[in-house]
């Protein structure tokens, strides 16, 4: 794999604790809840809820669909960053438990991950300096 890492200058800003409601989904729900808060760069900081099913993309691709209904998260992490269109676009990795016990990871694939009955995650925004800002998701913040 021939990944880029990017080292980006910043600092951090405010914090937002919010609930994204059932039936949304995770993915868009925290662009969502950054577009209402006026962050443009945020990081995943807590969060505490359950979904409906869980959608995770597995390393070769292809989609790894864990069934419900209640399926747990137990770590969420991840980031926000504008698209060159000025549209965000979450990237969120984490573990989920199904009604087994049985625990998957990896990244949510968005659209695919409607919450349960609430979702409570915190956010904090990003403000890189502006020389060299880097653009999309994926790149690395430090």
């Amino acid at each position: 794999m021939n990944e880029t890492t990017i080292v980006e200058n910043g600092t951090m800003g405010r914090v937002a604790y919010a609930r994204i409601a059932p039936n949304e989904d995770l993915v868009l729900g925290v662009e969502k809840l950054c577009l209402a808060n006026g962050f443009r760069h945020a990081f995943v900081r807590g969060a505490l809820g359950s979904l409906v099913d869980a959608c995770l993309r597995r390393p070769d691709g292809r989609y790894l669909e864990v069934k419900g209904p209640a399926v747990e998260i137990v770590s969420l992490a991840g980031e926000v960053r504008p698209c060159a269109d000025g549209s965000l676009r979450a990237a969120l990795t984490g573990v989920v438990a199904d009604t087994e016990g049985r625990v998957y990871g990896g990244p949510f694939v968005p659209g695919s991950n409607p919450i349960c009955m609430t979702f409570e995650v915190t956010l904090e925004e990003w403000l890189p300096s502006q020389a060299g800002l880097p653009q999309g998701p994926g790149v690395r913040a430090g």
